[in-house]
């Protein structure tokens, strides 16, 4: 393919920030095209007494495609008051530079595609197309009504009260070739890119003589589009319905004051105007626009969402015929902003405007995501505690070995409505959801019903379950009750999953890029059918990567202090790690996934970090690992245990396997409070233990909060600890 050239019009405000973020993933897509930067906007003007210099319409006109970051626009009065006095002197017209653009270039089309991005809730995809040079803002505006309009006006009561000085008027203008090139565009586009309806958004009930004008316009154009069915409807109801039931349209065509309105409810609709792309097309030229608009307060504080610079420039992709890269970047934002890790504010993260664009740059050069996982288990009986959740904590432990992380838990009663909202923000952000439970045959089962809610999809008969029940219960000597035909009902397109251990088969749907396991709730049912899943079921995820874990259970620091330490630890040994923290009293569980090959150096940084708090690298106790160490080593303590009152001693014979030994060991435990005693629980207690053997002598302190009656807890492990290390250590 011959290289295209595309003007690049960083702009205003966010708008340089936006597309340095967004252009590289033209590079990295390797396509060829020639960015070649102009100059537009507010500095211009400020500069020069224009906003659009002669340098940059040259530029304009020898390039395939403009792409705009955007643009500022300030009223007249505050346009001039920042110009310098010489070029003030010759009363220069401050004249938008979008404005400019699409009347030079006669850009009569402004295409604002529409979709779920964010995942959740039934699919849609639609766009709406304004017009964009005639209609209520076609210039025919007057603050004060023309004398050659009055009699027209004058017709109205309110009019004949004032009289001309005291009326404004606009007029709403289409004509033959505005309508009949816009709605051809509409068909056009419906057309190339497969949207199955036509909707005019027009006011026919109120506007009736022009309304009717437009309708004969949209019949005879739509003459020349027979397989694309069209329609008429108030521009109120497209709004409600657009709110509503988004997915219930295709192409929305309208003119240019009720497209301005629509085309932003859809930015709405979507998510936000941070996700909003658009178009401008015409018969001499075009340019691509993030929606946002220049926002100059945000400007320079890298909190601007690029996920609309990144859709805006698969716009102008797809026009200068790069329809697989485009897709490709639609894919990528799909995937970022449905996953939520590196996204800006707006969508609820807190990356900056270069990070969330490097998500997305990841995604278009199929940098491996680590993929995640929702599980929702049902039933009222779980609610209530008359059954204990094991399903939850079975299915995330089977996902995480399969290299499936979960994200999200659910546990919900049998509400169908509750149980769709609880699956809907799942789907497209989470590569698997397992809906366990709620398969049964009575009334109050509805997980099936409800998970083809959340689908959008109907419910369907299935034979092949309906004779596996049948043919179990026969089996069983069970007799065959008509409500047994619920669990042979199924979302449309699902695939079955036998029950080897009951009546209630599952299924897998796939929507939106997640796959849905549907299992009934009996473990010993639902736990093998999730295993062959996981097992034989996923081939679109990838193995998962080979990872070690460090592990380091600490006595002494609290868990901010221990993640503060190591998270900069890790920070500064630069190889992938994902660290994982465990508070339970009285210890801080550390665990550090990294790759193989860098286990033994992240162990040994991590000692020479933790090695005033470390107790065992190993799931034991401090009291375990002495106990281990007094048998193996033949020792029998001297131990001084009023401070535990004899809970230290006693929990070690309970942990040594012998309590006899050929050599001793003298402990010593006291403790110091402050502020409060045995018995008030407050302030803080100094712990002092002083082991003594041949060898030597070593005494620890440590000062822990004198929380409440388990600092008994804390007093038998931190003697175990420090009787331990006197052993391994020696008195060094």
């Amino acid at each position: 393919m011959n290289r295209k050239t595309v003007a690049v019009l960083p702009g205003d405000g966010i708008g340089p920030e936006v597309l340095d973020a967004a252009l590289p993933v033209i590079e990295a897509l390797g396509l060829p095209i020639d960015l070649e930067f102009g100059d537009i906007g507010w500095e211009c003007w400020r500069a020069e007494g224009t906003p659009v210099p002669d340098r940059t319409w040259d530029l304009i006109d020898r390039s395939d495609a403009v792409l705009l970051g955007a643009t500022t626009s300030k009223p007249r009065r505050e346009a001039l008051a920042e110009l310098a006095p010489e070029l003030r002197a010759g009363d220069p017209r401050y004249i938008s530079p979008i404005i400019q653009l699409r009347q030079r270039l006669d850009l009569f089309a402004n295409l604002r595609p529409v979709e779920n991005y964010l995942g959740g809730g039934t699919p849609y995809r639609f766009c709406v197309v304004r017009e964009n040079t005639e209609g209520l803002y076609a210039g025919l505006d007057w603050n004060h009504v023309p004398d050659a309009m009055w009699p027209l006006v004058a017709e109205h009561p309110n009019a004949r009260r004032g009289g001309p000085s005291d009326a404004t008027a606009s007029i709403r203008l289409q004509t033959a070739h505005g309508l009949d090139r816009i709605l051809r565009f509409a068909f056009e586009t419906a057309r190339g890119h497969g949207y199955e309806r036509v909707t005019l958004a027009d006011k026919p009930n109120v506007l009736r003589a022009s309304s009717a004008y437009v309708l004969e316009r949209l019949e005879a154009i739509a003459a020349d589009f027979p397989e694309i069915p069209y329609e008429v409807l108030n521009v109120d109801a497209v709004a409600l319905w657009m709110a509503r039931r988004p997915e219930r349209f295709g192409v929305l065509v309208a003119e240019n004051m009720f497209g301005d309105i629509l085309s932003d409810l859809g930015g709405g609709v979507m998510g936000g105007l941070g996700l909003a792309p658009s178009a401008n097309i015409g018969e001499s030229g075009n340019y691509f626009e993030p929606v946002h608009g220049s926002a100059p307060a945000m400007a320079g504080r890298q909190r601007a969402n690029p996920a609309a610079a990144f859709l805006t420039i698969g716009l102008l992709l797809e026009h200068l015929g790069f329809k697989d890269a485009a897709g490709s970047i639609q894919d990528a934002v799909r995937h970022v902003t449905r996953r939520r890790d590196r996204v800006t504010y707006d969508l609820g993260g807190s990356a900056t405007t270069t990070e969330a664009a490097a998500a997305v740059l990841d995604a278009c050069r199929e940098v491996p995501h680590a993929p995640t996982a929702a599980v929702v288990t049902i039933g009222d009986e779980l609610l209530r505690g008359d059954l204990e959740d094991s399903n939850a904590g079975n299915a995330s432990r089977m996902l995480a070995e399969r290299g499936v992380p979960v994200r999200v838990r659910h546990t919900i009663g049998d509400d169908e409505a509750t149980i769709a909202d609880a699956i809907r923000p799942s789907l497209g952000r989470d590569d698997v959801i397992v809906v366990m439970g709620g398969l049964g045959p009575t009334s109050d089962d509805v997980t099936r019903s409800a998970v083809a809610r959340a689908l959008g999809r109907p419910l369907v008969h299935r034979e092949e379950a309906w004779q596996g029940v049948v043919e179990r219960l026969t089996r069983f000597g069970v007799g065959v009750h008509e409500d047994n035909r619920r669990q042979a009902l199924f979302a449309e397109g699902a695939e079955l999953l036998p029950n080897a251990n009951g009546t209630a088969w599952g299924c897998r749907a796939e929507a939106q890029g997640s796959t849905l396991i549907m299992l009934p709730g009996p473990p010993r049912e639902c736990l093998p059918m999730l295993r062959d899943v996981l097992r034989d079921g996923l081939p679109h995820l990838p193995e998962p990567p080979e990872v070690s874990t460090v592990f380091r259970r600490t006595l002494g620091i609290i868990e901010a202090d221990a993640a503060a330490l190591v998270d900069e630890l890790v920070r500064e040994y630069g190889v992938p790690v994902k660290p994982a923290y465990r508070w339970h009293y009285p210890y801080v569980d550390i665990r550090l996934g990294c790759p193989p090959e860098a286990a033994d150096e992240l162990a040994k940084r991590l000692d020479a970090a933790l090695a005033e708090y470390t107790v065992t690298d190993r799931d034991r106790t401090a009291v375990q690992e002495l106990a281990l160490l007094l048998d193996a080593r033949g020792l029998v303590l001297d131990l001084d245990d009023q401070l535990t009152e004899g809970a230290f001693a006693a929990e070690l014979a309970r942990e040594r396997g012998t309590t006899d030994g050929s050599g001793s060991l003298s402990v010593t435990l006291s403790g110091t409070w402050a502020g409060g005693d045995r018995t008030t629980y407050t302030g803080t207690v100094t712990l002092t233990c002083t082991v003594r053997d041949a060898a030597g002598e070593t005494t620890r302190e440590l000062t822990v909060p004198n929380r409440g009656a388990e600092v008994t807890t804390y007093i038998s492990q931190f003697a175990a600890w420090a009787t331990a290390r006197h052993l391994t250590e020696g008195t060094a």
